[in-house]
């Protein structure tokens, strides 16, 4: 790394005066493309291993219902997943290379913000392997996931912020809405983004660019490539409030306002804490990079927004990963002073302790048959990719014990969009009918045949719903996935439920449907 020098901040001597002008990003390294690669490898090769994820089901079932909008997404990520399903049928390997090759560009842009930040090919290098072994990077690239494009669409704004702020040429807002405007049409989330970066803006400056007439245009680009998606939502009774709801009720996985607080200290890894904190307060505090202020308030501000309203905690990820650009800029410039092996020793330690364990608990590194139950107690996403085809088995024996007759107009009634998902994928060749669910934008995708009146149903625990619905309900098995995993279906009770109290229409209307 190059010496420190006056016109930049961050792989430097932090007591060096500021001086006025937009300071010189670090020089380019080809160093981040070989993580970037690395990753995208590493992603593509544990692709295959387990099953897929219960979105994923829910993705391609969407994907053959095609709208501008769905009760929990855009229509992005369905329209990507029908359109490899097309090349690809039923290739689960196919399906994840996107998140793949996007985790890939989020490394790259992890990177390209230390650039910008004026770090060094060490900074660059370390910035990039932070990213690609961080948790959000890792777990999100394993899945095709709205998750995944959201990373990239918030780092892609991070980026052009870091530039317009760097330079100060508003020109750059331009890019920050287009960004921001394509990601809203795969969850609404880039919209908090949004308000976090203009906070951030009031509070810490420059404030001119609120009055700026190219911000005002990036606005209008920002609605005008949105307006699908809300329109849709609007058109539709905003039910993606009602599913925020659910989640802030802690009713959905990684919801609750505790366990927001605490997966900010764990989705990138417990040991990049000390870096990304640097980087946050460096931003805050530090004169040198007072110019990049604003970032700093916008992870705090929304940080406050999801603990407020109970969101996900994974949802500021993203710029924790800015946060850790600037910390491991900050980081190779204090390697390279006083016991500088000792100290490259360390965050050398930090890459791999990170990797390590984020890859053992995120990934499908261990076998199966042997996995530890802690590996899905802290990773609830890794159960939910596990035994799907001996789920649909489970139906499968109930449904061939029925006879002739009630197998001809039987349905598979589902609690979740992963178990009608998995019916979907395994069941044709099963010989099992079609199965249906309340759960989410599944309730609009059709419901039960007016005579079908024999009902497997499955993903509730206790009967008292179903016995709202039919006259007679009965235990018929329990699903069994040939492996000791804790899941939400392992185990779980399968009813057979015969005689219709009411039509399909009645309790499709005004009981059957669900979010979260």
């Amino acid at each position: 790394m190059g010496a420190v020098t006056r016109s930049t901040a961050p792989e430097t001597d932090l007591g060096q005066p500021h001086r006025p002008g937009p300071p010189a990003p670090g020089p380019r390294s080809g160093d981040p493309w070989l993580v970037a690669a690395a990753v995208t490898i590493l992603l593509l090769i544990m692709a295959p291993r387990y099953g897929y994820h219960r979105d994923e089901l829910y993705f391609l079932l969407a994907g053959r219902h095609l709208d501008w909008g769905y009760v929990d997404q855009g229509p992005l990520v369905p329209a990507l997943a029908r359109l490899v399903d097309t090349i690809a049928p039923d290739s689960l390997l196919a399906l994840r290379t996107p998140s793949a090759l996007l985790a890939g560009a989020a490394v790259l842009m992890v990177a390209a913000i230390a650039r910008q930040f004026g770090a060094g090919r060490g900074g660059q290098l370390l910035a990039a392997a932070l990213g690609g072994a961080s948790g959000i990077t890792l777990a999100s690239g394993h899945l095709l996931s709205t998750t995944t494009v959201d990373l990239v669409v918030w780092l892609a704004a991070a980026l052009c912020t870091v530039r317009l702020l760097r330079t100060g040429d508003s020109r750059w807002a331009l890019a920050v809405g287009a960004v921001l405007g394509i990601g809203m049409l795969n969850k609404l989330l880039p919209a908090l983004l949004a308000v976090g970066l203009l906070a951030g803006l009031a509070i810490a400056g420059p404030r001119r660019l609120l009055r700026d007439r190219t911000v005002f245009l990036a606005a209008g680009i920002f609605t005008l490539l949105a307006a699908p998606s809300l329109l849709w939502q609007a058109t539709h009774g905003l039910p993606q409030l009602g599913v925020a709801a659910t989640i802030s009720g802690g009713d959905s996985s990684y919801s609750g306002r505790l366990d927001a607080a605490i997966l900010q200290f764990l989705i990138i890894s417990p040991f990049v804490v000390p870096i990304w904190s640097t980087g946050l307060i460096v931003l805050l505090r530090h004169p040198a990079w007072r110019r990049y202020r604003a970032l700093g308030w916008a992870w705090l501000v929304v940080v406050g927004v999801v603990l407020l309203v109970g969101g996900k905690g994974y949802y500021p990820a993203p710029l924790l990963l800015v946060l850790t650009a600037a910390g491991a800029a900050v980081a190779a410039g204090w390697a390279r002073h006083g016991r500088a092996r000792a100290r490259r020793a360390l965050l050398a330690a930090v890459v791999v302790l990170t990797a390590v364990s984020n890859t053992v608990l995120l990934l499908p590194a261990l076998p199966v048959d042997r996995l530890p139950g802690f590996v899905v107690a802290v990773n609830y996403d890794t159960g939910e990719t596990i035994g799907w085809p001996a789920f649909v088995d489970s139906l499968a024996a109930v449904h061939h014990r029925l006879p002739a007759d009630e197998q001809a107009r039987a349905v598979i009634l589902t609690g979740n969009y992963g178990e009608a998902g998995a019916v979907a994928r395994y069941g044709p060749q099963r010989g099992l009918p079609a199965a249906y669910s309340g759960h989410n934008s599944m309730a609009d995708f059709g419901r039960p045949p007016d005579d079908a009146d024999v009902v497997i149903a499955v993903g509730w625990q206790q009967p008292h719903q179903l016995r709202t619905w039919f006259t007679e309900v009965t235990l018929a098995g329990r699903v069994d996935q040939r492996v000791a995993v804790d899941n939400d279906e392992n185990g779980g009770p399968i009813w057979l439920c015969r005689g219709l109290r009411r039509p399909w229409a009645d309790i499709w209307a005004t009981e059957v449907r669900h979010s979260g």
